[in-house]
């Protein structure tokens, strides 16, 4: 049995979608963001970063947090969704750094500066919007002659949907982005990803 401790964020939609994807026993743990539970002695415990998503694998006796490093051991575990030739999975390896080290980073900063921050600071909109963008264009031009991000279904698109999901939310216009969206809906009709995305609604 696996504990996932998480919270309703892109990042902590990932492990969801992966062990419904597998079918994966699991029991939610809700870190309350907006409490501050993931400062707690308990969950620092878990992740000295105080960050969601974690999970403590009761079966192995493993601990993981950082939701790539998450879903690189649960393809490993389960076998699925992460390849094992070389070739194959530098390919899935490198889409989900770049989901890691680019769109998590950008979009996220995108949401903090049009949604949250103290004051509205245009310079940062502008620029977070336009990295954005771009990457959505990157992204684009990857799936004009693919399904999935790395040819088939894997990791890396299992940590990108949640964030592309959102783009509605960050006021992205994408309407010039026909294989990206068309890469969404296919995602979205995913039973797994469904289950996956809505987990901790009341």
């Amino acid at each position: 049995m696996i504990d996932l401790y998480t919270y309703r964020t892109p990042n902590g939609r990932k492990p969801s979608i992966f062990l419904e994807e597998v079918g994966l026993p699991y029991t939610l743990k809700k870190v309350d963001l907006k409490t501050g539970e993931q400062f707690h002695q308990d969950f620092v415990a878990i992740n000295p970063n105080s960050k969601i998503p974690a999970i403590v694998d009761h079966d192995t006796g493993i601990t993981v947090f950082e939701s790539g490093a998450i879903l690189v051991y649960l393809g490993e575990k389960t076998g699925q969704f992460l390849p094992t030739s070389l070739a194959e999975r530098a390919n899935v390896m490198q889409w989900l750094m770049f989901q890691m080290g680019n769109i998590g980073p950008m979009f996220g900063q995108l949401g903090h500066f049009r949604h949250s921050a103290p004051e509205n600071i245009p310079y940062g909109i502008e620029r977070y919007e336009k990295e954005s963008l771009r990457l959505c264009k990157v992204m684009d031009q990857q799936l004009a002659s693919r399904d999935f991000l790395a040819g088939d279904y894997s990791i890396a698109d299992i940590a990108t949907y949640p964030w592309v999901a959102i783009y509605e939310h960050l006021q992205l216009s994408i309407d010039d982005c026909p294989h990206l969206l068309r890469w969404l809906n296919r995602l979205q009709e995913r039973p797994a990803v469904y289950k996956g995305m809505n987990i901790l609604k009341d």
